[in-house]
């Protein structure tokens, strides 16, 4: 079974992992890499700009799309997608190169990340805004600004400002999410949704892998409109081939599933497979599906094992 097919069928889910990663042309993923320990992953501006050009050159090389970026001092968050199936060998070569460079500038040995980069695979439109909204109000969470623009090291500007200068960044794929067809409403639109967003509670994707998933519901609640408008894009299903329902139809697949009970027709069982698929993919645990769909947790794994015929995404 190929990476999509595992996605598809529930076998990999979305959560971070520094395991089983995936290297599938055209998935967009949220990528994380972090210092060993408490140490610091840049100490001066040479260091943050050697990165950038790392990831600038590394992007090229690799035919590798970089939608957002921000770097913190001791962490890195990426949102990629690989043109080919080469992103685990982009990775090694930004990673390894950085790390080599640093020990030796600054005479020290040893590890400098505290492990492999991890990944989360973005299955959906609105994880990926919710992703990219996260990644740019990091240094605000932290507290090493006020306002998300004004730290340097995060692609943020160039989603904000129409007179940012071109990068090598593309945040055209994000911002057309919120396309309206004037201007530069998508940017109007991205920087009040930062601004509004910077007073969430936000988790720490560092340490809890569902982080986001609450981020993106808590977005959904003080953007309802937009984000059900986001979720019936499709972006991520036409560049990835892998469709998936928006949280929404899911939430709307949900109550049908609790009005219609335990059914034996053929074409329910299908939709309930097809239900309870794309929360495992979403990083639901069997036990959490029990409780949200009302049956037990036998239940799901008779409906998952059901001779009807797998659903296709």
């Amino acid at each position: 079974m190929d990476p999509l097919e595992l996605i598809q069928h529930g076998k990999i889910k979305r959560h971070f992992r520094a395991t089983r990663k995936l290297t599938a042309p055209k998935l967009v993923s949220h990528i994380t890499q972090r210092a060993a320990g408490k140490e610091p992953l840049f100490i001066e501006d040479d260091d943050y700009l050697f990165m950038l050009h790392l990831l600038k050159e590394i992007s090229q090389a690799h035919t590798l799309i970089v939608f957002s970026f921000c770097l913190m001092p001791n962490h890195v968050h990426l949102l990629v997608s690989p043109k080919g199936n080469n992103l685990s060998d982009a990775m090694r070569d930004l990673f390894a190169r950085y790390a080599m460079r640093f020990n030796k500038k600054y005479e020290r040995k040893g590890h400098l990340f505290g492990g492999p980069y991890r990944q989360a695979v973005c299955l959906d439109d609105t994880y990926l805004l919710a992703a990219s909204l996260y990644i740019h109000l990091n240094p605000v969470k932290s507290g090493l600004a006020d306002d998300p623009l004004k730290f340097r090291w995060s692609s943020c500007r160039l989603f904000c400002d129409p007179a940012a200068p071109e990068s090598f960044v593309e945040p055209e794929f994000i911002l057309q999410l919120l396309s309206h067809g004037r201007g530069n409403y998508e940017r109007e639109v991205y920087s009040e949704m930062l601004k509004k967003a910077a007073g969430l509670k936000q988790g720490n994707v560092m340490e809890q892998g569902d982080s986001i998933e609450k981020f993106r519901k808590k977005l959904a609640a003080l953007f309802p409109d937009f984000f059900r408008k986001v979720g019936k894009k499709k972006k991520i299903a036409m560049i990835s081939g892998i469709e998936m329902s928006s949280w929404e139809e899911l939430e709307s697949q949900i109550e049908n599933f609790q009005n219609t009970g335990l059914s034996r027709k053929p074409s329910e069982q299908k939709a309930k497979q097809f239900l309870i698929m794309q929360l495992i993919s979403r990083g639901y645990k069997r036990a959490e599906i029990s409780e949200k769909l009302g049956i037990s947790i036998k239940t799901v794994y008779n409906i998952l094992n059901s001779t009807v015929k797998r659903p296709q995404f």
